[in-house]
């Protein structure tokens, strides 16, 4: 009997006689026939937004955790974890796909958990080996500290999660009706077998913007530029993106020599919605003519003609949809669309839709895309161009006890409701009621941070008479235990000592990550 929230296949009546669909055991899937060995991938509707900033790194571990025992070392097979999807997939003979994805459904109805502390090791090492994105604090400036934000934190909170923490995780989200799988084959195998456990579809979270106003900018890293916005899904958005790309390697690279990379991108993260990020490099000296070269390519897509880029960018994407084995190529978006609930068109439909878009729809599009846009600068300010700074300071501070620094007229405050950094330029804050994770050191230093993800640093170092006992009793006891995060000791190099200097947003980054 299939569940009332799984999975609905009457979305893919517009692709009947291009791809092929069944359930397998209650999961939702499609298959399409491709030369060679066969591919299958199996999505779970759960990633890293699903998550709190304390849980962060749980999705993570329970994908590694399933994939430990597939010895499969003549296959490809793998698993990846996104901000709103996990994914298992293997490509090989047909009996290696089945052998993998009974593997994989085992071991998340009987999670290895006696491996849980050597992935958490494991996930650390392949964290310290990976380095961030110059683009990942946008994501944290836009949606704070929780939903998409939190890929612009490390996993903290693999420090506290216990074997039934992970247990719970997979037996509430990898679950059968929150699944759908699609597979590279004329048929099913009929040997394959998806044994999950029952459970419920689970709705993409609600990611409400953590910034006041937009377009906004903020100060990030030297050498990198980058604008993103949420916009609608629509194939004028998919067209917009490939135009800015090439208007932006055009402009930056080809013409102004400042970029060596100047691209875009489109990606879909629900139902309704997708990220259209713009994104250009530059060497320090020429930052401030890439700044201006960039502003004012996207200043193009809102003001120029855009008929002779629509015609060129429609060609290209058209051109796609006679790549041999299209229908198999295409089952990945297909199954995603399907997960999240998305309207599904078929190659007929979606042509239709690519042969429909105007020039007006681009516009149309570009303006949504810089009424929401956050730009990333190594340098400067950008109010020249119209842009509000993302706000580094907090609106209000507590009032409560005082523990004053060696810098003038900086202080952190800690109240009954919640904990300030004052300055003479603004104030920094954490309501203990918004906080959605505290690291501890053993050195006795705490961070926290907000959901708007602000961080307030306690570094007893700093402020005489912030003993352990106060900091006891004033900070420890009102943050709730599932929100403290143990993390081990730090190098004493790293333990900050009293430094007069000026007191600056960027000097104490308030928007930081502790892990």
């Amino acid at each position: 009997m299939i569940a009332d929230d799984a999975v609905d296949l009457a979305e893919l009546a517009d692709l009947a006689g291009f791809i092929d669909w069944t359930r397998l055991d209650g999961v939702p899937t499609l298959f399409a026939p491709q030369p060679g060995p066969i591919t299958a991938g199996l999505f779970f509707r759960v990633g890293t937004a699903d998550e709190t900033l304390a849980t962060a790194g749980l999705t993570h571990v329970v994908e590694h955790l399933a994939l430990f025992d597939q010895n499969l070392t003549e296959v490809h097979h793998n698993g990846v974890t996104t901000d709103t999807y996990t994914l298992f997939h293997v490509t090989g003979a047909r009996h290696e796909v089945v052998s993998f994805l009974d593997g994989v459904c085992s071991a998340l109805r009987n999670l290895p958990v006696h491996r849980l502390e050597t992935e958490k090791g494991i996930l650390r090492a392949e964290a310290s080996r990976r380095g961030g994105s110059p683009l990942a604090p946008m994501r944290l400036w836009r949606f704070g500290a929780g939903g998409l934000g939190l890929q612009g934190y490390d996993e903290i909170g693999l420090g506290r999660l216990t074997p039934e923490d992970a247990r719970a995780w997979a037996r509430t989200r990898f679950t059968r009706e929150n699944a759908v799988l699609f597979v590279t084959d004329e048929t099913v195998p009929a040997e394959l077998g998806l044994d999950l456990l029952p459970g419920s579809r689970m709705p993409v979270p609600v990611m409400p913007s953590a910034l006041p106003q937009r377009p906004a900018y903020f100060v990030g890293r030297d050498g990198h530029i980058g604008l993103d916005s949420i916009v609608r899904r629509s194939p004028a958005a998919v067209l917009l993106a490939r135009i800015a790309g090439r208007a932006l390697f055009r402009d930056l690279r080809q013409e102004g020599g400042y970029s060596y990379t100047a691209t875009s991108d489109y990606t879909p993260w629900n139902a309704e919605l997708a990220t259209l990020t713009l994104y250009a490099d530059a060497l320090p000296d020429l930052q401030d003519a890439a700044v201006g070269a960039f502003v004012d390519t996207v200043a193009g897509l809102r003001r120029g003609p855009l008929e002779k880029e629509l015609e060129t960018a429609r060609a290209a994407l058209i051109a796609e949809y006679d790549l041999p084995d299209k229908a198999a190529r295409m089952l990945p978006a297909y199954a995603l669309d399907l997960l999240w609930g998305s309207t599904i068109y078929g190659p007929e439909q979606g042509l239709a839709r690519l042969e429909e878009v105007t020039e007006a729809d681009l516009r149309e599009v570009s303006h949504e895309l810089w009424s929401d846009a956050l730009v990333q600068v190594p340098m400067g300010g950008l109010e020249w161009a119209g842009l509000t700074p993302a706000p580094t300071w907090s609106t209000s501070a507590v009032a409560g006890r005082r523990f004053p620094r060696a810098e003038p007229d900086v202080a952190l405050v800690v109240g009954d409701d919640g904990i300030s950094l004052t300055t003479v330029r603004g104030a920094v804050t954490v309501l203990f009621g918004e906080c959605v994770a505290m690291t501890t050191r053993p050195d006795g230093a705490r961070f926290l941070t907000g959901a708007d993800g602000f961080t307030v640093a306690v570094e007893p170092t700093l402020h005489p008479g912030l003993t352990a006992d106060v900091v006891g009793q004033l900070i420890d006891a009102r943050v709730p235990a599932h929100l403290t995060i143990h993390l081990p000791p730090r190098a004493p190099e790293s333990i900050p000592q009293p430094t007069p200097v000026a007191a600056s947003p960027r000097r104490f980054g308030w928007r930081r990550r502790e892990g």
